[in-house]
């Protein structure tokens, strides 16, 4: 008990003291050994790298990202000079600036940095949420790929090194927009034209959700004039001399959209009236180039940002527990805290875990998931491909959706502070959370994708097949029912059908995937666990 006292000299200043000096890589064995096991031989020299990484992440750029989240440095549109000139620019603040340039040095798609010390990198920097940081890095690595397929011109080979090694030290940055107002999934229903003149590719028409609008070169689609296909374009934000001028490549930005998350980063609605644009690849491939290689990168991002999120949320609700105190006692000691802390940190570490399996697994692909369905190649291979697939959307809606109950749990632990944006940056990082469910195909679409490439596979992979290699090394017992639920549910002819039955079947097929996924996960989490490095 306590007796009145009108000094109440209560602080949280030992908490601050501990999350002002915590250091994001220092701070997480865990991923430390998540990192050892998959990477092995490069451990030494990521560690030394992850370290020096981790030491402007985890202070300069925290505090940076939290400067600039504030509602009244949000990015700004000034559609005219002072002269009446339509110029378009984009209003962003000096910390967003400063963090952008600091971290586009770090060259992570040069040709010295190797896919796994991006990945340890990209995961780093995560923690601090979007930032205006986390969508121009994926979609830049998103154009780096698919350039270093289809750079057959000058042009894009001058763009390709621009975002690689950088041009006279300048780093450029990428987006991509695909998305129209009639449908942003539904990429086949385009209806923005591309126009051969005189020798070059114009684009004309609206794009309506343009993320990273500030980006030096956007991947565009566009169905060429007279044509129902989709081809990609790569488009300059200024032709040369043109940035300076402020004479942006004949496009209008005409608003910036107000989210309720990833604030930061701008998303833009653009009009195309003549902007100069490059082919990248066949002009009947546009779709399976956007599903095989841009959204493929965008996809696995969103895994290793809500892997990055919970990891940052865990650590800091766990350090918070033990400051805090109430009924005279730690937080941390009561029973359901301590349950919730426990099953928040599971899901950490299982998505982190999968996360790195996965993206192992895609490493291991030649070409990646260029090569479609269709191709023909060795049938160990073409499954490979498959679950591989699979497993890159299966992940993106489990762990975006995790990323959000996590979140929420973690901020719950902060009670009351825990929603104020003020004394802790989980608020904005739940914020961000939420827009990851929806990027890159929102979770109904995606499971209907699944579905149908499932029921398409199955003349040659049975459902029953890919559940087995998907959990290979698992119990059996976890293995079984859902090779059982899964050879039911695809037997199904289409969750686009409408009546009763196909609801239930969307009802079982959603939590089946859940399922699956969260079974390859904790396989994942075992495997780490069981290495005899850190037993």
């Amino acid at each position: 008990m306590s007796l009145p006292d009108p000094n109440n000299a209560y602080s949280f200043d030992d908490f601050l003291e501990w999350r002002n000096n915590a250091d994001y890589f220092l701070e997480d064995p865990f991923f430390q050994r998540v990192v050892q096991f998959y990477a092995k031989k490069e451990w030494p020299r990521l560690e030394k790298e992850a370290k020096q990484l981790s030491a402007k992440v985890s202070f300069a750029w925290k505090n940076l990202a939290d400067q600039a989240a504030v509602p009244e440095k949000r990015p700004y549109m000034v559609h005219y000079d002072g002269h009446n000139h339509r110029i378009d620019r984009i209003v962003r603040p000096l910390e967003t600036l400063t963090m952008e340039k600091e971290v586009f040095a770090e060259k992570l798609f040069s040709s010295d940095t190797s896919p796994f010390e991006k990945l340890v990198k990209m995961y780093l920097i995560y923690q601090n949420g979007e930032a205006c940081i986390s969508c121009p890095l994926t979609c830049t690595e998103g154009l780096v790929a698919l350039l270093e397929y289809y750079a057959d011109t000058p042009e894009l080979k001058q763009i390709l090194l621009h975002c690689k090694e950088g041009i006279n030290g300048d780093i450029a940055i990428g987006s991509q927009f695909l998305s129209e107002i009639q449908g942003g999934s539904d990429v086949p229903a385009n209806l923005v034209e591309a126009v051969e003149q005189d020798g070059s590719w114009r684009l004309y028409g609206d794009k309506f959700f343009c993320s990273a609008t500030h980006a030096d070169y956007a991947v565009v689609t566009a169905k060429p004039r007279g044509s129902e296909k989709v081809a990609l374009f790569v488009v300059p934000a200024w032709l040369e001399g043109n940035k300076e001028k402020e004479i942006r490549n004949n496009y209008t930005i005409n608003k910036i959209k107000w989210k309720m998350g990833t604030s930061e980063l701008s998303t833009a609605e653009i009009s195309y009236n003549g902007a100069i644009a490059y082919p990248a690849g066949p002009l009947e491939r546009g779709v399976a180039n956007v599903a095989g290689i841009v959204l493929t990168y965008s996809r696995l991002t969103v895994g290793i940002t809500s892997a990055a999120f919970m990891a940052r949320a865990v650590r800091e609700a766990k350090a918070y527990s033990k400051k805090r105190s109430a009924f005279t006692l730690p937080i941390k000691n009561f029973p359901l805290v301590k349950l919730q802390l426990n099953q928040i940190e599971t899901m950490s570490r299982r998505t982190v875990a999968g996360t790195f399996k996965l993206y192992k697994a895609f490493l291991s692909l030649d070409d990646g998931l260029k090569k479609g369905m269709d191709a023909d190649e060795p049938m160990e291979m073409k499954q490979k491909r498959f679950t591989t697939r699979e497993l890159i959307m299966l992940q993106k809606i489990t762990s975006s959706w995790d990323c959000t109950d996590v979140l929420r749990t973690a901020m719950s632990i902060f009670g009351g502070h825990g929603v104020m944006e003020d004394f802790s940056s989980l608020p904005r990082l739940y914020r961000d959370a939420a827009i990851n469910e929806l990027w890159e195909g929102p979770r109904n679409v995606l499971l209907t994708q699944i579905h149908r490439d499932f029921k398409r596979a199955a003349s040659w992979y049975a459902p029953g097949h890919v559940v087995a290699d998907i959990l290979k090394g698992a119990d059996t017992a976890i293995i079984t029912p859902l090779q059982k639920e899964a050879k039911e549910l695809v037997a199904h002819p289409d969750l686009t059908m409408p009546g009763k039955e196909t609801m239930k079947i969307c009802e079982r097929w959603d939590r089946f995937c859940h399922d699956l996924t969260h079974a390859f996960q904790d396989l994942a989490l075992m495997e780490v666990e069981k290495n005899p490095v850190f037993l």
